[in-house]
């Protein structure tokens, strides 16, 4: 099978348009060979999952795009480094760690992306549109963009998202194509809790994730999400146990307004029943701690908080008012942390023991004050990667139970 380029594919595969975008373009002609895509397309945008630095590989193949003098093609908005550059102070990192972690996030904007610095680009500017072809990382980002969205993009990895970025263009193949988009297997909610609780959606992204393998999911009897957030939660959980990169929910997400919709008018290649217990099973295996164990933190926000998940959390705080020293950290966007300021909503907030974490996320690099004692968290995420990344001990809750946890010194799951 022979891949078709066009002109201005050519060019830039034959150096006409700098040697960086032909490095770019060299890499994505191979990807595009090895996986069978017959030609590429043109896309919209790019989000880089490779900001977080694992190693000098990564931080050689950037800078050697940027000494190429590349510069990205389409709006590339980035994923979270290993540094938080706003708030420096609370990172626990050193010297010989510190200065390539932020090299690298600074040769991205080197490129020409966005200081986004976020796992949630749909909560910027850059936010796609329905139908639009993007070419994205990070895999919560991925299935937000494709579920709820209804943008067009594959699971693209380090570094092809980037050679998408430097080029403007991605393989016709995957899920950029409607054909692929069709749901496989329908997972349906029997005696589904009628209360949209977060972790309601939680426990069903880590079931289907499970369950799904390669195969695309749809979701029956799902209760209307009381935001998107809900939604960002169960994609988050369903790409962190498995390979999801797009789900369907019958009536809710925008290519499933009906089942035959979300199934392309063929039937199911099996179905999958949720019950109640399926999904506290799901749940408590979240947790590696029993209600009334001491608390260290809370850790909120993987993926980052939005705006509306703020104006959640700071009444709450107020309301219980935290006096046991317990930090309560809050992964967010700098976006939404600019947004959050210039309103003046954070004022005071810290006697609460509220800490804003921009730019990373605590999971996945040195900002937690205590690494001995429970950590709690409403992320399944979080409660996922946390034990094996950083070595704690996780206590799984709504956010309520987080903020009362907080309150009390110990877990407290289940009070209303």
């Amino acid at each position: 099978m022979t891949l078709e380029l066009m002109a201005d594919d050519q060019s830039m595969l034959q150096g006409e348009q700098g040697p960086a975008v032909t490095a770019a373009m060299k890499i994505l002609v191979a990807f595009s060979n090895a996986i069978g895509a017959r030609k590429l397309l043109d896309i919209a945008g790019a989000h880089i999952d490779g900001c977080l630095y694992h190693g000098k590989a990564g931080l050689d193949f950037v800078e050697r795009l940027v000494e190429g003098g590349g510069r990205v093609k389409v709006p590339t908005t980035l994923n979270v480094g290993s540094f938080d550059l706003i708030h420096p102070g609370m990172m626990k990192m050193p010297p010989s760690q510190e200065a390539p972690a932020r090299r690298l996030m600074k040769a991205h904007l080197e490129l020409g992306c966005q200081a986004t610095f976020t796992c949630a680009p749909y909560q910027t500017r850059f936010r796609p549109r329905f139908g639009q072809q993007i070419a994205w990382g990070e895999s919560n980002a991925i299935v937000f963009a494709n579920s709820v969205i209804g943008a067009r993009t594959n699971r693209y990895g380090d570094f092809i998202d980037l050679c998408c970025a430097m080029t403007g263009r991605a393989p016709a193949w995957g899920l950029h194509l409607s054909e692929n988009r069709r749901g496989q297997v329908l997972f349906e909610l029997v005696d589904p809790d009628p209360e949209p609780r977060d972790a309601l959606f939680v426990g069903v992204g880590l079931i289907i994730g499970q369950a799904s393998g390669d195969r695309i999911p749809v979701i029956s009897g799902l209760p209307r999400p009381r935001d998107e957030d809900q939604l960002k939660a169960l994609g988050a959980a369903a790409a962190t146990t498995g390979a999801v990169a797009l789900f369907h929910a019958g009536g809710i997400t925008p290519e499933a307004n009906t089942l035959e919709e979300a199934f392309h008018g063929m039937a199911p290649e099996e179905v999958i029943r949720i019950t109640r217990a399926d999904l506290d099973d799901a749940l408590t295996r979240l947790s590696s701690v029993a209600d009334g164990a001491p608390l260290a933190a809370v850790s909120l926000g993987t993926p980052h908080f939005s705006h509306d998940e703020w104006m959640r959390l700071l009444p709450l705080l107020r309301k219980v008012a935290p006096g046991r020293g317990i930090p309560i950290y809050v992964n967010t966007g700098r976006a939404t942390l600019t947004r959050l300021q210039d309103e003046g909503v954070l004022a005071g907030m810290e006697v609460f023991g509220l800490i804003p974490v921009a730019d990373t996320c605590t999971y996945v690099t040195a900002i937690l004050e205590r690494l001995d004692g429970v950590v709690m968290t409403n992320s399944g995420k979080w409660a996922h990667y946390a034990p094996g990344n950083i070595g704690v001990s996780v206590a799984f809750g709504d956010m309520t139970d987080c903020i009362r946890s907080a309150a009390a010194g110990h877990v407290v799951r289940g009070a209303r």
